[in-house]
């Protein structure tokens, strides 16, 4: 089975690469804005949008006269840069026809131009890449050492390109490769449902619960003293300058701590070999299809709930049970799984949210919330249709 996969890792750059990464990020931000402004232009006038192939052309011929800079980075940068831009009007465009038919709401998204106060931002290559168990080497920045030694793949994988980010201060290389897995065989271990919460993340039937990390909430304290730092200072001062980057950094370490757990709960949730502390691994796992932008819409909970990432883990134990052979199942996203009894089938007509045990009326059995949920969930199994499978499904680890 092939298999389109990713691997992120941070890179351990001196100054001269780091102003070498920073050119080349910069001449993507170039392309992009230019090539924007050159499609907006044709469109004015009247005349046929030029493609990426079209202002790469263009591009090259400003290289000899105007932009002589260009020759500093490689070439795949800009290049990638305005084959990026034709996908964001091809998305831009699909949005407008699904607006016109009713089936988005809100707005479509016209690309907007890059700025460097947002961001340095990334850059594309392709060609000669080659990985070393502690390096790796990129066209043009030649060879990087990496912060973290045999994580790469170095043989039996077939690299199709490499990005560069920065983030907070940190570079980072995104390699997207292709590779080939062994065919997921049918198992036969148990059903399982999962139950995601806000207290905990996830409650799975069998009794195991994924605590939720709240990566947020343990660290807005320091995030809110920071961002008050930043507004205090005055805007162009250097002052603004030191506080800006501890303010990206605090940030950055809640995304990590939020992307770190969900890999961790779902990759033993699906993966077929036996996990160190989530018990006997399933064959099928039942999820709730959560309405997560209508949820949102909730002042009171949209941060607890942004802060648990729902749309992410769902995501994540799709592409994982395509590999490791564990079927995802999705429930209906109005199916009252904490109102049911799984005993006996009683139906509660409310249940608050903050009650988080219950006893049925009917069988007199205390509940909890979020296991009775996931029994639930696990008895819908044989009733639901099975997701159709996708097609060379890509992870970022």
């Amino acid at each position: 089975m092939k298999i389109i996969r990713a691997y992120k890792t941070e890179l351990d750059l001196n100054d001269h690469q780091r102003t070498a990464c920073a050119k080349h990020a910069g001449a993507a931000r170039w392309a992009y804005n230019w090539g924007l402004a050159r499609k907006k232009e044709a469109f004015e006038a009247g005349l046929k949008t030029p493609t990426a192939i079209d202002l790469h052309r263009e591009l090259n011929v400003l290289k000899h006269t105007e932009i002589s800079w260009m020759y500093e980075v490689s070439k795949t940068a800009p290049q990638e840069a305005l084959r990026n831009l034709d996908r964001a009007f091809d998305h831009f465009f699909r949005r407008v026809k699904l607006q016109k038919q009713g089936k988005l709401k809100g707005k479509v998204g016209f690309p907007k131009f890059k700025s460097k106060k947002k961001g340095i931002g990334n850059f594309q290559v392709w060609g000669a890449i080659h990985v070393h168990q502690k390096s790796i080497q990129l066209p043009r920045l030649g060879i990087l050492r990496l912060k973290e030694s045999n994580y790469l793949p170095v043989e039996d994988i077939r690299i199709l390109n490499a990005t560069v980010s920065e983030s907070a201060g940190r570079w980072y290389v995104s390699l997207q490769c292709e590779a080939k897995i062994p065919d997921p065989v049918i198992s036969d271990k148990p059903v399982c449902g999962v139950d995601l919460g806000i207290k905990t993340m996830a409650t799975v039937s069998d009794g195991k619960v994924f605590e939720n990390p709240k990566a947020l909430r343990s660290n807005l304290v320091k995030i809110k003293r920071l961002q008050r730092t930043v507004s205090r200072r005055m805007k162009g001062s250097a002052n603004r300058k030191k506080a800006v980057p501890l303010l990206a950094k605090a940030h950055l370490r809640v995304a990590i701590i939020r992307k770190d757990s969900i890999h961790q709960v779902t990759s033993q949730l699906a993966t077929l070999a036996p996990a160190r502390s989530a018990g006997e691994t399933k064959s099928i796992v039942v999820l709730e299809d959560l309405n997560v932008s209508g949820m949102v819409k909730n002042h009171h909970l949209a941060q607890a709930i942004s802060d648990v990432g729902f749309s992410e883990f769902r995501r994540q134990m799709r592409y994982k049970g395509q590999w490791y052979g564990c079927e995802i199942i999705l429930a209906d996203r109005f199916y009252p799984s904490s109102k049911i009894c799984h005993v006996c089938g009683y139906k509660l007509e409310e249940l608050n949210l903050k009650v988080r045990k219950w006893e049925c009326p009917s069988c007199g059995t205390h509940h909890d919330r979020d296991l009775n949920a996931a029994n639930n969930l696990e008895s819908l199994a044989p009733k639901l249709p099975r997701v159709p499978r996708e097609v060379t499904p890509v992870e970022k680890t």
